[in-house]
């Protein structure tokens, strides 16, 4: 298994939760030392530890090697990023799997809505197909 196909550590999922709200609230990314403070840890090197393991399982990115220069690559926006394929493939898995009722389906659809992903059902061979809004 490569590394950008793991999941986040939930230490990890915290700071790229931390690093996405600052980038949506700043307009620009957050120096090593902020995200220190901001999640509580002793040391900048902890926080490159976990940057340095966002970036190679996929889930950041150094826009070019300045400070403030990391992005959040986003599984919403699949118009920039081919990295949100294998999360809709898993996604669209996981939906077929759980096997739910209409009414189920239908709550699911207006949760996804939320995050501009929507799922659109092939009726002629059952199949349902994940698409991003633009």
């Amino acid at each position: 298994m490569s590394l950008a196909n793991e999941r986040a550590s939930k230490k990890q999922q915290e700071l790229l939760t931390f690093v996405d709200g600052f980038i949506k609230g700043n307009g620009y990314g957050p120096s090593y030392r902020e995200i220190m403070r901001a999640l509580g840890y002793k040391s900048v090197s902890t926080v490159a530890i976990h940057v340095d393991g966002l970036i190679a399982k996929g889930y950041l990115r150094r826009h070019d090697n300045s400070a403030r220069s990391l992005e959040v690559v986003t599984m919403r926006d699949a118009r920039q990023h081919v990295e949100s394929q294998p999360f809709e493939i898993e996604l669209k898995k996981r939906i077929e799997a759980a096997k739910l009722s209409e009414a189920d389906t239908e709550t699911l659809k207006q949760a996804l809505q939320l995050l501009d992903i929507t799922i659109e059902e092939n009726t002629s061979e059952s199949t349902k197909e994940i698409v991003r809004e633009e």
